[in-house]
């Protein structure tokens, strides 16, 4: 296996686990983002919020990972460009963070059992309700409106180099927009229609689960590699008779 195609291949799994470490971890938050008294409750679910907060940490770090992992073969079409993506998915990273420790706390002062009297325990109600709005303008922030800063970055890349099928960075092309104009919308306080939101986000959702899928199981266009100045050994290209290189796309 060529260090390219190792590249692709880590990129690819990256983004797969982001799939598979974010969607549990949302259905996992559910009782602490939908019970307003959960920091004063009696009885409650830390232990899968704690799940859901570690799996999100993950989420996070694989974030990074897709990033890092292709910077050393995209950089050659548009170093800028690259740079800025691995600087997109830290930001994301980082605000994500700030939302799992928001939730991690409301767990720690229910545990701790901060309230003793009904006006503390108003206090601590209002306490949970802040640091729940924090981890919601996280999640606005950070995974709803960076998604589209990485589409336009990763995607015009690979869009130029044709280091995969045009097909695949063009939903993100065209996602970047949509989703950059339903989250603004939001952000300044907008009540979208859901309908909207969601045609914004189909095709970035699939952006991400096709290049996911196409750098796991098929790497990089060798003919674009060798476009870029990989030679032909780590492109995965041979020049003997009988032999198809890898991923070969038109």
């Amino acid at each position: 296996m060529t260090r390219t195609r190792r590249l692709a291949l880590a990129a690819g799994i990256f983004y797969l686990l982001t799939f598979a470490f974010s969607i549990p971890a949302f259905f996992l938050y559910e009782p602490v983002l939908t019970d307003p008294n959960y920091i004063v409750s009696a009885g409650g679910a830390d232990t899968r919020i704690i799940l859901g907060a570690f799996l999100e940490m993950l989420t996070a770090l694989a974030g990074i990972g897709t990033a890092v992992a292709v910077y050393p073969v995209i950089r050659r079409q548009s170093e800028g460009a690259s740079l800025g993506f691995v600087t997109t998915r830290l930001y994301e990273a980082a605000v994500m963070i700030v939302g799992v420790l928001a939730l991690v706390t409301i767990v720690n002062l229910r545990v701790a059992g901060t309230g003793s009297g009904s006006e503390d325990d108003l206090a601590m109600v209002a306490v949970g309700q802040a640091l729940v709005e924090i981890r919601d303008q996280t999640a606005i922030f950070g995974p709803g409106f960076v998604p589209a800063l990485n589409a336009l970055l990763f995607g015009y890349v690979l869009y130029r180099s044709r280091l995969v099928p045009r097909v695949i960075p063009a939903l993100g092309l065209i996602g970047a927009p949509l989703l950059l104009a339903s989250v603004t919308a939001r952000i300044f306080g907008f009540d979208d229609q859901p309908l909207f939101g969601a045609v914004a986000l189909a095709p970035i959702f699939f952006w991400e689960l096709s290049i996911g899928l196409w750098m796991t199981f098929r790497g990089f266009n060798p003919l674009a590699l060798a476009s870029l100045g990989f030679d032909e050994r780590d492109a995965g290209r041979s020049t003997g008779p009988g032999l198809v290189s890898n991923g070969d796309i038109s």
